[in-house]
């Protein structure tokens, strides 16, 4: 007999399996797939990596630059013999040949259901709807343009963890710029060890943060690191 260990805490009702993504990607796959069931999902995506990642590619909906009469990559994946145990220089590529924009796919809706919900540590709660963000990352990504960042610059923030955050990371993507991040919490040689080796244009900082239960300042490691 099985132990109370060994029974599931919680298992799903058949309508909720049913509705669940995972059932509704395996329902889209072509019949010569033969793929029925979770585990031979698993099996497939394993087995036939070429085959399973355009399905998913497709499933949920991935935008990318059009090529006409052909798929948006050369290949599905080189080097995928290096993923196990994965080689650390020249591990598998995915998709070479593609070109898509991070910020464009998680910005594809542009309505009233919520994004971000934020909660802080005194309480406070904050939410923003997909349109909302929308707005907040383009008032960004022209303030980013303004300052003269371009495609393959780099914008570094010195943030908490808030939406800010966020929209700053999605304006930085938008406009083809790489983001890079640290914790307010670093001291200014921390933060000049990580930011210093990629040279940033832009820096947007917090002039502080709250850490338990205490108002912290950090304007002047701000003007130290700046």
């Amino acid at each position: 007999m099985a132990s109370e260990a060994d029974r599931p805490v919680w298992t799903p009702s058949p309508d909720r399996v049913a509705r669940a993504n995972l059932i509704r990607f395996i329902d889209t796959l072509p019949a010569g797939a033969d793929v029925r069931d979770i585990a031979a999902l698993w099996r497939w995506s394993v087995d036939a990596p070429e085959e399973f990642w355009p399905a998913v590619w497709r499933f949920t909906g991935v935008i990318a630059a059009e090529r006409e009469g052909q798929a948006p990559w050369d290949d599905v994946v080189i080097g995928a013999d290096r993923m196990a145990p994965p080689d650390p220089v020249l591990g598998p590529r995915w998709f070479p040949g593609a070109r898509l924009n991070f910020a464009e796919n998680l910005l594809r809706h542009a309505d009233d259901r919520p994004a971000l919900i934020f909660a802080g540590e005194a309480g406070d709660r904050r939410e923003l709807s997909y349109r909302e963000l929308h707005s907040e990352v383009a008032a960004m990504a022209a303030g980013l343009r303004a300052a003269g960042v371009r495609t393959g610059d780099r914008v570094a923030g010195f943030l908490p963890n808030l939406p800010e955050a966020v929209i700053a990371m999605l304006a930085t993507a938008s406009v083809g710029a790489v983001w890079s991040s640290c914790s307010p919490d670093f001291g200014a040689r921390g933060v000049l060890d990580r930011f210093g080796q990629i040279a940033p244009r832009v820096l947007i900082a917090a002039d502080g943060y709250r850490y338990a239960g205490k108002e912290i300042d950090c304007l002047a490691r701000v003007a130290e690191v700046r």
